[in-house]
Protein backbone atom coordinates (compact mmCIF):
# COMPACT_ATOMS: atom_id res chain seq x y z
CA UNK A 1 0.00 0.00 0.00
CA UNK A 2 1.04 3.73 -0.79
CA UNK A 3 2.64 5.50 2.45
CA UNK A 4 -0.47 7.36 2.33
CA UNK A 5 -3.08 5.00 2.96
CA UNK A 6 -1.15 3.24 5.86
CA UNK A 7 -0.38 6.82 7.32
CA UNK A 8 -4.51 7.61 7.07
CA UNK A 9 -5.61 4.30 8.52
CA UNK A 10 -2.82 4.96 11.31
CA UNK A 11 -4.09 7.87 12.27
CA UNK A 12 -7.47 7.47 12.91
CA UNK A 13 -6.86 3.71 14.31
CA UNK A 14 -4.20 5.12 16.93
CA UNK A 15 -6.88 7.72 18.85
CA UNK A 16 -8.98 4.52 19.79
CA UNK A 17 -8.38 3.10 23.56
CA UNK A 18 -7.52 -0.40 23.66
CA UNK A 19 -11.06 -1.50 24.54
CA UNK A 20 -11.97 -0.56 20.84
CA UNK A 21 -8.58 -1.53 19.34
CA UNK A 22 -7.95 -1.95 15.22
CA UNK A 23 -6.14 -4.54 13.83
CA UNK A 24 -5.63 -5.06 10.03
CA UNK A 25 -5.06 -8.39 8.58
CA UNK A 26 -3.90 -7.89 5.08
CA UNK A 27 -4.73 -11.11 2.90
CA UNK A 28 -2.20 -10.93 -0.22
CA UNK A 29 -4.15 -10.76 -3.26
CA UNK A 30 -3.23 -12.95 -6.38
CA UNK A 31 -1.78 -11.66 -9.57
CA UNK A 32 -4.65 -11.67 -12.24
CA UNK A 33 -2.96 -11.87 -15.31
CA UNK A 34 -5.29 -11.96 -18.42
CA UNK A 35 -6.55 -15.63 -18.16
CA UNK A 36 -6.80 -15.57 -14.79
CA UNK A 37 -9.69 -17.58 -13.24
CA UNK A 38 -11.11 -15.16 -10.99
CA UNK A 39 -13.52 -16.81 -9.11
CA UNK A 40 -11.02 -19.03 -8.23
CA UNK A 41 -8.69 -16.51 -6.87
CA UNK A 42 -11.43 -14.71 -5.49
CA UNK A 43 -12.49 -18.18 -3.43
CA UNK A 44 -8.80 -18.78 -2.60
CA UNK A 45 -8.32 -15.19 -0.93
CA UNK A 46 -12.12 -16.04 1.07
CA UNK A 47 -10.50 -19.18 2.70
CA UNK A 48 -7.58 -17.23 3.62
CA UNK A 49 -10.24 -13.97 5.00
CA UNK A 50 -12.23 -16.89 7.13
CA UNK A 51 -9.64 -18.68 8.26
CA UNK A 52 -7.97 -15.52 10.10
CA UNK A 53 -10.82 -14.46 11.66
CA UNK A 54 -11.28 -15.50 15.30
CA UNK A 55 -13.87 -18.65 16.04
CA UNK A 56 -16.10 -16.57 18.04
CA UNK A 57 -16.50 -13.58 16.49
CA UNK A 58 -19.05 -11.43 15.04
CA UNK A 59 -18.65 -10.79 11.24
CA UNK A 60 -19.76 -7.91 9.71
CA UNK A 61 -19.27 -8.27 5.43
CA UNK A 62 -18.57 -4.86 3.91
CA UNK A 63 -20.67 -5.01 0.60
CA UNK A 64 -22.71 -2.50 -1.74
CA UNK A 65 -26.02 -4.64 -1.16
CA UNK A 66 -25.76 -3.76 2.96
CA UNK A 67 -26.91 -2.07 4.96
CA UNK A 68 -25.69 2.29 5.22
CA UNK A 69 -25.84 3.56 8.21
CA UNK A 70 -25.42 6.98 8.59
CA UNK A 71 -23.13 8.46 11.78
CA UNK A 72 -25.47 7.94 14.35
CA UNK A 73 -26.65 4.10 13.46
CA UNK A 74 -23.19 3.27 13.27
CA UNK A 75 -22.43 4.76 16.87
CA UNK A 76 -25.83 2.36 18.03
CA UNK A 77 -23.96 -0.58 15.97
CA UNK A 78 -20.45 0.10 17.27
CA UNK A 79 -22.10 0.30 21.03
CA UNK A 80 -23.79 -3.17 20.79
CA UNK A 81 -20.77 -5.06 19.14
CA UNK A 82 -18.39 -3.56 22.24
CA UNK A 83 -21.18 -4.69 24.53
CA UNK A 84 -22.21 -8.25 23.09
CA UNK A 85 -18.82 -9.67 21.13
CA UNK A 86 -15.13 -9.49 22.27
CA UNK A 87 -13.98 -9.85 18.19
CA UNK A 88 -15.37 -7.70 15.48
CA UNK A 89 -14.61 -8.86 11.68
CA UNK A 90 -14.88 -6.55 9.25
CA UNK A 91 -14.41 -8.25 5.62
CA UNK A 92 -13.39 -6.14 2.88
CA UNK A 93 -13.16 -8.12 -0.63
CA UNK A 94 -10.32 -7.62 -3.02
CA UNK A 95 -11.34 -5.94 -6.61
CA UNK A 96 -13.91 -8.20 -7.16
CA UNK A 97 -15.77 -8.13 -3.94
CA UNK A 98 -16.14 -10.83 -0.78
CA UNK A 99 -16.16 -14.74 -1.88
CA UNK A 100 -19.83 -15.82 -1.44
CA UNK A 101 -18.57 -18.08 1.90
CA UNK A 102 -17.12 -14.97 3.29
CA UNK A 103 -20.80 -13.43 2.96
CA UNK A 104 -22.16 -16.26 4.43
CA UNK A 105 -20.07 -16.45 7.63
CA UNK A 106 -21.36 -12.60 8.04
CA UNK A 107 -23.69 -11.63 10.53
CA UNK A 108 -24.04 -8.61 9.27
CA UNK A 109 -23.96 -6.74 5.65
CA UNK A 110 -22.35 -3.02 5.86
CA UNK A 111 -22.55 -0.57 2.87
CA UNK A 112 -20.03 1.77 2.90
CA UNK A 113 -21.31 3.80 0.16
CA UNK A 114 -23.50 4.01 -2.66
CA UNK A 115 -20.40 4.82 -4.83
CA UNK A 116 -17.55 1.93 -5.29
CA UNK A 117 -14.16 3.03 -3.31
CA UNK A 118 -10.99 2.00 -4.34
CA UNK A 119 -9.34 -0.82 -1.69
CA UNK A 120 -7.03 1.28 -0.25
CA UNK A 121 -9.01 4.25 0.27
CA UNK A 122 -11.78 1.68 2.45
CA UNK A 123 -9.69 1.13 4.85
CA UNK A 124 -9.30 4.87 6.09
CA UNK A 125 -12.85 5.32 5.82
CA UNK A 126 -13.68 2.67 7.76
CA UNK A 127 -11.13 3.55 10.30
CA UNK A 128 -12.28 7.39 10.43
CA UNK A 129 -15.92 5.64 10.73
CA UNK A 130 -15.05 3.63 13.38
CA UNK A 131 -13.42 6.10 15.30
CA UNK A 132 -16.23 8.60 14.41
CA UNK A 133 -18.73 6.71 15.86
CA UNK A 134 -16.54 5.79 19.24
CA UNK A 135 -16.48 9.66 20.09
CA UNK A 136 -19.93 10.37 19.37
CA UNK A 137 -20.50 7.41 21.55
CA UNK A 138 -17.81 8.90 24.36
CA UNK A 139 -18.98 12.70 24.13
CA UNK A 140 -15.69 12.98 22.16
CA UNK A 141 -15.56 16.99 20.44
CA UNK A 142 -14.35 15.20 17.21
CA UNK A 143 -17.74 14.36 16.16
CA UNK A 144 -19.94 17.84 15.56
CA UNK A 145 -23.66 17.52 14.58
Amino acid sequence: MPSWVTQGYEEYSKRLPAACHLKLIEIPLRKRGKNADIQRLQNEEGVKMLAAIPKAAQVVALDERGKAWNTQELAVQLEQWLQHTSHLSLLVGGPEGLAAACKARAQQTWALSNLTLPHPLVRIVVAEQIYRAWSLLNHHPYHRE
